[in-house]
C-alpha cells in the first residue's frame, strides 16, 4: 500500500498498537516473545481497534544492547507471517536494519517504521526499491546511549530541521513524497522539558506537510512527572500524551493501550463535534 495517507483532519488519527517481540523492551518485554502469544496479541489489538499492527525484535529503550540480524529476523518473520496469513491489516516492521526491512515485506508487512530515519547504509535505495510507506523518526544517537545528557539549543527547531533534511534525502534517493511519515522521536534522545516542549509544539512538526506518528505510550517521561509510576501505571500519562497529539493533528499514535486510546479518542471527536 504505497499511499497509505491520513485520515482527513476531522477524522480519527489511526491507532499503531506495539507488538514487542522482544526480551527486554522497557514495557511489556518478554511477554510476547513467544509467536503464540505474540499473535495473539496482535489480534487482540486488531479486535480492540487498532489500524495499524507495530511489529519489533530488538528493544530501542534507554541503554539497550543491540540484536543480531539473524536473531531480529528469528523473532519477527514468523510473527509477520502469521499475522498476514491471519489477517488483512497493516503491519509495520519496527527496525532500522535494511535486511530486516526487506525480510519483513516479502513476509508481509506493509511499513518501514525506521527509528533511525534512513541512516543505515543501504537503507535509502531499499526503502525506494521496496516503495512502502516509511515512517522516519527523530533520535539522537543510538538506545544504549542516547540519555546520556542529550542536549539542544532549541529542541522542537532541530528536530524540524532534521526530519525535514532526512525527508529530502529521501525523496532525492527515489522514494516517493507520499510515502513518507514522520516521527519527532518522543523519548529517544530526550529529556523530560525536550519531551514536553516537542508535545506542546507539536503542530511545528506537523506544519512540515507530511503525515506524523506520534508515540509516548508508557514512556519514562510520565514517571518524571508522576513519580514513582511504573510501566503499567502510565496509561493516563500516555493518553493525555495521545489527546494532545490528536489535537495537534497528528495522523497516527503509537500505543500499548489500544482499546482506551481508540475509547479516549472517540470520546475527544465527539466532544468536539458536540454530537456522538
Amino acid at each position: 500500500m504505497p499511499h497509505f495517507r491520513p485520515r482527513r483532519k476531522t477524522d480519527l488519527p489511526f491507532v499503531m498498537g506495539v507488538l514487542n517481540v522482544t526480551p527486554d523492551s522497557f514495557s511489556d518485554g518478554g511477554a510476547f516473545i513467544d509467536q503464540a502469544a505474540a499473535v495473539e496479541r496482535g489480534l487482540e489489538m486488531l479486535r480492540n481497534g487498532a489500524d495499524v499492527i507495530d511489529i519489533g525484535g530488538e528493544s530501542t529503550r534507554p541503554g539497550a544492547e543491540p540484536v543480531p540480524v539473524e536473531e531480529e529476523l528469528r523473532r519477527v518473520i514468523p510473527v509477520i507471517k502469521s499475522l498476514r496469513e491471519q489477517s488483512a491489516a497493516r503491519l509495520s516492521i519496527d527496525t532500522f536494519k535494511p535486511e530486516v526491512a526487506r525480510a519483513a515485506v516479502e513476509a508481509g508487512a506493509d511499513i518501514w517504521n525506521d527509528v533511525r530515519a534512513l541512516q543505515e547504509p543501504g537503507a535509502l535505495e531499499l526503502a525506494a526499491e521496496l516503495g512502502v510507506p516509511v515512517i522516519l523518526m527523530h533520535m539522537s544517537g543510538k538506545p544504549k546511549t542516547m540519555q546520556d545528557r542529550p542536549e539542544y539549543e532549541d529542541v522542537v527547531g532541530q528536530v524540524c530541521d532534521f526530519l525535514t533534511e532526512r525527508a529530502d534525502i529521501a525523496m532525492g534517493a527515489g522514494v516517493d513524497v507520499n510515502s513518507i511519515w514522520l516521527d519527532p522521536g518522543i523519548g529517544f534522545g530526550k529529556t523530560l522539558d525536550h519531551n514536553l516542549a516537542l508535545m506542546r509544539d507539536l503542530d511545528q512538526v506537523i506544519k512540515l506537510g507530511y503525515p506524523v506518528l506520534f508515540g509516548a505510550s508508557r514512556k519514562r517521561f510520565i514517571a518524571a512527572i508522576d513519580e514513582g509510576a511504573d510501566e503499567m501505571e502510565r496509561l493516563g500519562g500516555s493518553l493525555a500524551a495521545a489527546m494532545r497529539a490528536g489535537q495537534a493533528g497528528a495522523a497516527m499514535v503509537r500505543v500499548h493501550d489500544v482499546r482506551m486510546t481508540v475509547q479516549a479518542l472517540k470520546v475527544q471527536a465527539a466532544i468536539r463535534r458536540g454530537s456522538a
